[in-house]
């Protein structure tokens, strides 16, 4: 059965979710749970506009994930990495593709591991969050930090690591500036809406990342043109492949393996399906566990410190201390 089947039977997205997830109910014990959801993987992608935007590019890879692993896949679309990560939690979601922080997140609240890690077109396994505005804007970076409530910011989605995380940790946090006292207006939004209303002069600046300029410099030249960069953060691990912890062992390590091979060696079928990875922007996926994120974890304590210095809880503030000193160390002895 082709994906294109499967979504026709059991619906794209949320149908898919809850007829999945009725597979489910009432179901305690979890190995019954496991031996219930090997029938069916729903792959849950993060998307500004759900499926039309989304589903031309991932679903030539998921209909060779389907073939590769002996089930059908079914994609599952949501706007927001609050309802991925629920979603996930609740078992109604086997695999995802999530970015660092909510991977982060994933693992410790969903029963979520890391298979994989994306490379990109480039050969690069990290990118940047960006600060754009408006090419015709004037705008510039020390122009934008002098705050004074007189620009609209965008920022991303509260749990997104370039859209939010990395301006606060290598931005704004350094600088002691709060972007809700900085700007006239802040409200989130993901990064393709907030490079339309940058483009369009609805938003003075907001947050974007390398990976999105990127795609819409492919896919929508003309708003890629009137958009431009006035800030780039340091490298940020790029995103993960996550499955449930409780899948079977022999479906994950289909997974796993379908991944770490895709587009790899010669003949026609391997360029096709290097042509598939080109779509999504991607050149290779590596092996990877949950240790890469690391750098990111930094970055949520160095929040949770601050957040904490802010609100004067010192129990916080040790605790968080704590945190970024044993991650710290952990890098220190990393080769």
């Amino acid at each position: 059965m082709t994906l294109s089947d499967a979504a026709r039977r059991l619906g794209v997205g949320v149908l898919a979710v809850v007829t999945f997830g009725l597979g489910l109910a009432g179901c305690g014990d979890r190995q019954a749970r496991t031996e219930r959801q090997t029938n069916t993987i729903v792959f849950s992608i993060l998307s500004a506009q759900g499926q039309a935007s989304a589903g031309p590019v991932w679903t030539p890879l998921l209909e060779d994930m389907s073939r590769a692993v002996g089930a059908p896949v079914v994609p599952h679309f949501a706007s927001d990495y609050d309802t991925l990560i629920a979603d996930m939690a609740r078992g109604e979601v086997q695999a995802a593709w999530f970015s660092a922080q909510p991977a982060i997140e994933a693992i410790e609240t969903a029963d979520a591991e890391v298979i994989a890690r994306t490379v990109n077109s480039d050969g690069e396994d990290s990118y940047h969050s960006l600060l754009i505005v408006s090419r015709e804007s004037g705008l510039d970076l020390e122009t934008v930090l002098k705050c004074g409530q007189r620009l609209s910011f965008g920022l991303g989605d509260p749990r997104s690591t370039s859209g939010a995380l990395a301006p606060r940790t290598f931005l704004f946090n350094p600088r002691a500036i709060s972007p809700e006292a900085c700007f006239r207006s802040v409200r989130s939004a993901n990064h393709e809406r907030n490079a339309f209303e940058v483009a369009s002069g609805v938003l003075d600046v907001a947050t974007s990342n390398s990976v999105t300029v990127a795609n819409l410099t492919r896919q929508n030249p003309g708003i890629a043109a009137e958009i431009r960069e006035i800030w780039r953060s340091p490298p940020i691990p790029e995103g993960g492949i996550l499955v449930r912890g409780d899948l079977d062992p022999a479906i994950k390590e289909k997974i796993r393996s379908f991944f770490l091979t895709y587009g790899r060696g010669d003949g026609v079928e391997a360029d096709r399906q290097r042509q598939v990875l080109a779509g999504l922007n991607y050149s290779r996926f590596i092996a990877a566990d949950g240790d890469y994120l690391d750098p990111v974890r930094e970055m949520v304590a160095d929040q949770d410190l601050a957040a904490a210095r802010a609100r004067g809880d010192r129990a916080a503030a040790t605790a968080a201390e704590r945190e970024l000193r044993r991650l710290r160390a952990r890098r220190e002895v990393q080769p």
